[in-house]
């Protein structure tokens, strides 16, 4: 006797097809209830990771500081305006002192400009319900569909200024902290010198959507002034299988995925106004909103809220 379906007895084939047909269509069933899961539970699983990060030199003023970063919304491809108000609600019932939004506020595909300019305009309404006074934003390598010239005006008008190879001084009790941005590494053109201060007198946080970019912070001269860079553009993988990890990682978000990363000072003599130890730390967020599927997989939607401490 053969291996053929065929050549076997009648019984013997009917209970063979009904068990292919019961594995089948178990795995139908499987395969659209984790469909199912990852796109309507796990999309919308909001997590707030609380981050205590210590600072050498970091100011007394400043002494649990609190920065809450959104990042990756992607209004509204996927995203959806009702999320997008919890997230804000959310942000607000942690009432941080700094609110910092690492880009990506749109979509760059697979809808035409216009949408993506009328889903800006939706996105910044819902955040300018933002209760912090204090909220800064960058650039997403999507948003780069729109361009500064267009978003920078629409976030001017709920009071997020944009920073775009930019540093600006954060003040409490006649102390300072330094944030900078970078235009998008993938998009763009960074430039450092212009987002980091030459001689800052105080701790210098800086903010780049793309996490890989790290690499050319630490390597650069005035890259060990920066102690704290905030990132986010890889979702964390956004579907990430057991054992397997992510699925897919963006170009300038496979090296750096998610979390905290650190890094030691380059060997050589400090940069000028750099009285600090330690080196860089990066993390990495792995945003609200999803891109290409509307799923996720163990890998949330996520707020962070970091509280500085001396250190």
């Amino acid at each position: 006797m053969t291996g053929n379906v065929a050549d076997r007895p009648v019984a013997q084939q009917q209970k063979l097809l009904t068990r292919r047909g019961f594995l089948i269509r178990s795995s139908l069933v499987a395969a659209g209830g984790l469909a199912l899961y990852s796109g309507e539970f796990a999309r919308h699983e909001l997590s707030v990771v609380n981050r205590s990060l210590a600072v050498a030199n970091l100011p007394g003023a400043f002494q649990n500081f609190r920065i809450a970063q959104i990042s990756d919304i992607h209004f509204d491809e996927f995203t959806e305006p009702f999320f997008v108000r919890r997230v804000v609600e959310r942000v607000n019932s942690l009432a941080p002192d700094l609110v910092l939004l690492t880009g990506d506020f749109v979509s760059n595909s697979p809808l035409p400009r216009r949408f993506a300019e009328q889903a800006m305009h939706r996105c910044a309404d819902i955040l300018r319900d933002l209760a912090c006074p204090q909220r800064f934003a960058v650039l997403g390598n999507h948003d780069a569909v729109l361009g500064a010239p267009t978003i920078r005006p629409i976030l001017a008008s709920i009071s997020i200024p944009l920073l775009v190879n930019q540093h600006i001084p954060i003040e409490r009790g006649g102390q300072r902290l330094w944030l900078g941005g970078v235009a998008d590494p993938v998009s763009g053109v960074p430039d450092l010198d212009l987002a980091i201060p030459r001689q800052p007198d105080g701790p210098v946080l800086l903010m780049s959507h793309g996490p890989d970019y790290a690499d050319v912070v630490v390597a650069h001269p005035r890259g060990q002034l920066v102690d704290l860079m905030l990132a986010g553009h890889s979702h964390g993988g956004q579907v990430r299988l057991p054992l397997l990890g992510p699925i897919v990682l963006p170009n300038g978000g496979r090296k750096y995925v998610m979390g905290l990363y650190r890094f030691n000072r380059l060997p050589g003599p400090p940069a000028s106004g750099s009285a600090r130890g330690g080196g860089l730390q990066l993390y990495v967020n792995r945003g609200i909103g999803s891109v290409g599927v509307p799923f996720r997989l163990n890998c949330p939607p996520e707020i962070t809220l970091f509280t500085l401490q001396q250190g």
